[in-house]
This record gives C-alpha cells, sequence and structure tokens, in this order.
C-alpha cells in the first residue's frame, strides 16, 4: 500500500481544473498533488520541528569562488519542497520531471519518500514510495525507469545492498538484481543503457571509509559487472555522463573535514580513468547537472572534526561550471540559499536545486527550491 502523507484536505482544496488537468505528470496513473512546505527549515534531532535559523547558523554560508567569472545567470524562488528533506544523495530527471528519492525528514532518518516536481506546473506531486526507506540512495532514470540503489539505513550507517527499479508509465518499484558490494553515497549515472555505480562509503560505521568501486548494471540482463575502480575512493561525489566519458568532481575522503577538488574522467573503450580541471571550491555533498554542454556545481559543505564535533563550519552556495571543450572552470552567481546535499537536476533551460541541508552535518533540513537559468 503506498505511503501518503496526510495532506488530503488540502490537496483536495488544490484540485481545481487547472491542476486535473496536470494530474498526470508522468504520463502514468494519477498521482496525489503537495502543498508546499509552511516551514523552510525543520529539525530532524527534534523530530521534525520546525527550526529558525540562528545568526551563528547562517554564518556558515560561504558563495565566494575563486574562479574566473562566467555569465551571471539568475536564481529564481520555485515551489518549495512538501517536506524539508536532506540528505536524499541528489535526484534524476525523467521526461521533463524531477525524481526525490528517500532522505531524511520529519525526525526519521530512513524515509521512503518519492516526490515527482512537475516544472510546468511548479508543483509537487506524491509518487510510489520506495520499497523500503533510506538516505544517500544513488538515483538515476533511464529508458522509463528510475534507478535506487544501495543507501544507509540508519544516520549515515548501516548501508545495504538493495537495489530497485521505478516504472514511470505504472507508478511501481520492483526489486532488482542486489549489489555487488553494500554502500551508500554513491554516484549513479546511465551510459549506454547500463548504470554506472561509482564510490560511495561503506561499514562498519565506527570505520566508516569511503571506496572506489566502479560497478555497472546491465537492465537487459539483469546482472552487475565490475570495471576499473575510481583512482582515489570517495564519497558525496558530483558525477555526470557527458558524450560517452564519465565526470566524477569533488567529494571526500570519509569524512567532509577531507574534502577535496579532485576531477577524474572514466572513458570506456578503454576502462581508463583520467585526470581533469579540479573543482575551484573543494567540497562534497554538492549538486552536479549538464546545461548547455557544461557541468555545473552547486552547494555543498565542509569542516574540521575535534572528537566528533565539527567545527569551522561551511555551507557552500558557490555556483561554478566546467568546459568539457577547454577543460577549464569559470563561477556564476550563487546560490540565494546555500545549501548541501540537495536534489538537482537540468530540466529545459534551468537548473531546479531542492531541499538539502541548510547547516554542516545532518541536523537542519530545508524545503527551499530554487532554479538557476543563463537565458
Amino acid at each position: 500500500m503506498k505511503r501518503r502523507h496526510v495532506l488530503g484536505g488540502t490537496a483536495a482544496l488544490l484540485a481545481t481544473p487547472a491542476l486535473a488537468q496536470n494530474q498526470h505528470p508522468h504520463h502514468g496513473p494519477a498521482l496525489q498533488a503537495m502543498p508546499p512546505s509552511s516551514q523552510p527549515y525543520a529539525n530532524v534531532f527534534q523530530g521534525g520541528a520546525p527550526h529558525h535559523m540562528t545568526p551563528q547558523q547562517e554564518a556558515q554560508r560561504v558563495t565566494e569562488s575563486p574562479a574566473p567569472a562566467g555569465p551571471p545567470g539568475r536564481w529564481v524562488a520555485r515551489a518549495d519542497m512538501p517536506i524539508p528533506r536532506s540528505e536524499m544523495a541528489w535526484a534524476t530527471a525523467w521526461a521533463g520531471r524531477m525524481h526525490v528519492v528517500g532522505g531524511y525528514g520529519e525526525g526519521r532518518f530512513n524515509q521512503a519518500y518519492h516526490t515527482i516536481y512537475d516544472p510546468a506546473s511548479d508543483r509537487w506531486y506524491d509518487a510510489a514510495p520506495l520499497p523500503r526507506g533510506a538516505n544517500h540512495v544513488a538515483v538515476v532514470a533511464e529508458a522509463g525507469k528510475v534507478y535506487a540503489l544501495g543507501g544507509f539505513i540508519q544516520q549515515n550507517r548501516l548501508c545495504d545492498d538493495l537495489a530497485f527499479a521505478y516504472d514511470v508509465a505504472s507508478d511501481r518499484w520492483s526489486e532488482i538484481a542486489r549489489l555487488p558490494r553494500p554502500r551508500a553515497a554513491a554516484a549513479a549515472v546511465a551510459m549506454g543503457g547500463k548504470i554506472h555505480l561509482i564510490g560511495g562509503a561503506t561499514d562498519p560505521a565506527d570505520e566508516r571509509a569511503s571506496v572506489s568501486w566502479h560497478e555497472v548494471y546491465d537492465p537487459a540482463t539483469d546482472r552487475w559487472e565490475r570495471r576499473r575502480p575510481l583512482p582515489a575512493a570517495r564519497d558525496h561525489v558530483g558525477c555526470v555522463a557527458h558524450r560517452g566519458v564519465i565526470h566524477v568532481v569533488g567529494g571526500r575522503f570519509n569524512t567532509f573535514q577531507y574534502n577535496t577538488d579532485l576531477h577524474h574522467a572514466y572513458l570506456p573503450e578503454g576502462d581508463t580513468w583520467e585526470v581533469r580541471a579540479p573543482m575551484p571550491t573543494v567540497r562534497s555533498g554538492h549538486g552536479m547537472v549538464v546545461y548547455r554542454d557544461r557541468f555545473f556545481c552547486m552547494g555543498g559543505e565542509g569542516g574540521i572534526l575535534r572528537n566528533g564535533v565539527p567545527h569551522d563550519a561551511k555551507v557552500f552556495g558557490q555556483m561554478e561550471s566546467y568546459d568539457p571543450a577547454t577543460d577549464s572552470w569559470q563561477k556564476h552567481a550563487p546560490m540565494p540559499t546555500p545549501r548541501h546535499a540537495v536534489a538537482a537536476t537540468a530540466i529545459g533551460d534551468w537548473i531546479y536545486v531542492a531541499g538539502g541541508g541548510a547547516v554542516l552535518g545532518g541536523m537542519v533540513q530545508s524545503a527551499i527550491h530554487e532554479a538557476f537559468t543563463l537565458g
């Protein structure tokens, strides 16, 4: 049975004739529209209670980039997410809609949320939930399906090997072949009809370590195979596939204390990795999308851990882009609201950046949704 949030009365009020015409945002079964959250922030450690940012927390925000200036572009507000969320481990898009799966929210770390954003109507919809709740789930869309791979069941620990495929047309999930090895906070990209799962983190919790694993799933055979591993094991990376090459940018070695600017490119014909120009702002937990043949990276976090307590906390708002033709970076207008662990996708001539962590670590979730364009 689907989990539907207790929003029935409000959603019914929103079900105007205009909305009814757009009640099938993925051209499948009717989905329930969800109103934007009335609270921009929530505190997961206080049961999902509304949170008010303190001056000290707002002081964590940094936006200055060392990259050369490019066209600034502009940001605009879009409909906030229905629930403040973070640690979804990114998002994916299919048929012009954004899918956001799992994460922290409402006082829990293993939510099974699956919400769909339709830019045409600027509305959110509640879709079939993930068969089991998790955070830091790797997601990617390919051939009418959304794949959800691995994830942590507890707060950044206890990763599993479960893998699922969501059929957009029928609004249903099914289990697929399990990951060869359990992990979370990995990167997933589709290329050549196959799904590449790269990097990530694994257990035990007290030795939580990044991995360099690179495994490929073939939907036609429901089987996994190994490929050459990422040269530097890391998690919370940015990752895209573009013109037959996979790019892995930034991320962290074990914790955000050891962020990196590394940029590696995977060439499948030789099963090899090559170094590319590093990201100007060292960070992890950032979003990364392909937009106008450039790779745009936004948001992220960083800090120092002393006896498990974060110091020198930073939540990044930098928007930087990479040109694969010239192997160079530039900066653009920063995010109005810096966040990490965001849901980011490029649809049409816009980049949509929803939710995410408002402070270093996982304490505060946001429902804020902002969109960027160079147009």
